[in-house]
Order: C-alpha cells, then sequence, then structure tokens
C-alpha cells in the first residue's frame, strides 16, 4: 500500500499476501485491506490518536436505509447523546473526490443530518460545516480536535 497524506500507526496485519486483512479497531476484528480500508484505518487512527476523538463514540459501515435502498456510510462520529456529529466518505487514493463523492455523503445527510461532512482519499481531505439554518456550508481548512466541536 502506499504512504498517504495521514500520520503512521501501529499497523496490524493478518492474513495472507494474496488476501492481507487489517485490523479495524471500531469493528475489533480484521477486515479485508482494500485501498479504501488502507484510507479508512489510518484517518480512524488520526482522529483518534492526533484529534482527540473517543473511539467508543465512533462507527464504521454505518447502515442506513432510504426507502427500500440499503447504503452504508463509511464512519460516523456520535456526540456523548448518541446523535450523529460528523460523517466521513473514504475513497481509494487513486479515486479522485469529485462531485459525486459529495453527493453521496450529501445523502447519507439528508438521514444522519450532522454538523460536519468529511471526504477523503488518503492525499486529499475536504472539511464541510453544515449551518443549517442558512442552508449553507463552509469548507475549513483541517479536522477539529474533538474538543473542539
Amino acid at each position: 500500500m502506499i504512504k498517504l497524506n495521514l500520520p503512521d500507526f501501529d499497523i496490524k496485519l493478518s492474513g495472507t499476501q494474496e488476501k492481507p486483512k487489517i485490523f479495524d479497531i471500531l469493528r475489533r476484528r480484521f477486515i479485508a485491506l482494500t485501498p479504501e480500508e488502507w484510507v479508512r484505518q489510518h484517518f480512524i487512527h488520526y482522529l483518534i490518536g492526533h484529534k482527540g476523538y473517543p473511539a467508543p463514540l465512533m462507527a464504521n459501515e454505518v447502515k442506513l436505509k432510504v426507502g427500500d435502498k440499503n447504503l452504508r456510510a463509511d464512519s460516523v462520529l456520535y456526540t456523548r447523546d448518541l446523535k450523529p456529529r460528523m460523517i466521513v466518505e473514504y475513497k481509494a487514493p487513486h479515486i479522485s473526490i469529485t462531485q459525486k463523492v459529495f453527493d453521496q455523503i450529501t445523502v447519507y445527510n439528508m438521514l444522519l443530518h450532522v454538523d460536519y461532512l468529511v471526504v477523503s482519499n488518503g492525499m486529499q481531505h475536504y472539511i464541510c460545516k453544515m449551518n443549517y439554518e442558512d442552508n449553507t456550508y463552509t469548507f475549513i481548512r483541517e479536522i477539529p480536535d474533538y474538543s473542539d466541536l
């Protein structure tokens, strides 16, 4: 896997060379190591280790339902009273962050109504702070520390 624009962490791998797996600290099990999962695990460790996000208030692969359609948000951060606060959408490093990716996370946000939307391919990260009173959003330069949310 390639070096990302995220800090390194203590990576735990298993499986075989043909089918490698990486340990997901939120799901507490080994997951198939895909390029997108490589980004997810780096990002989760960054949030926990560098931004102070509490692991018990985060979840990966959160199931959502829109009509008869089943969706999955890549990661969701919750408040202490378990209200969704942030959605993070990951793409593999070779996938460009396009309007289509923002459209995807917007669909999730129609259900969860969070304060922050984050999109990352491990190389580029985009963070939007939502303002529901004015029906606007603002791109911010970096992910806030958990204590600043």
